[in-house]
């Protein structure tokens, strides 16, 4: 099972997200969105997968409303995320049963194939039921 994560390890919902896959005995493909852009066909295909380009932007500390990207179409705002990597939201886990915005965190179980083995708390003291 290949489960692919983009990751930004200065954020506590992508390190949960993180640690909840390596919980399940799932190592998976970390990649650091921000060294390593994903190419503009990969952005668009992920962007299509949790419901387009708006959906994928983070606004919340980024240029995205000084870029006039708040409103903008798919294509100006995938190719912002091109040019300005910290526009694209995380983490993104792609895992054999789709691709999804892990926001909160506990969404990643959607595409993974095996569930967490114990409940998991997360880095603030939430707890991550395991499915019974």
């Amino acid at each position: 099972m290949t489960v692919t994560i983009w990751h930004n390890p200065e954020c506590g919902t992508s390190r949960n997200t993180l640690t909840m896959i390596r919980a399940t005995g799932v190592e998976p493909v970390v990649i650091d969105y921000q060294q390593d852009v994903p190419p503009a066909a990969e952005l668009a295909r992920v962007a299509a997968a949790v419901g387009g380009a708006t959906a994928l932007m983070r606004t919340k500390g980024t240029p995205a409303e000084a870029l006039g990207l708040v409103g903008a179409d798919d294509a100006t705002i995938l190719a912002a995320m091109a040019a300005h990597p910290i526009l694209i939201n995380r983490p993104v886990v792609i895992g054999p049963r789709g691709t999804v915005l892990a926001r909160p965190s506990e969404r990643v179980l959607a595409v993974l194939e095996v569930p967490l083995p114990t409940d998991f708390t997360k880095e603030d003291g939430e707890i991550v039921r395991r499915p019974a």
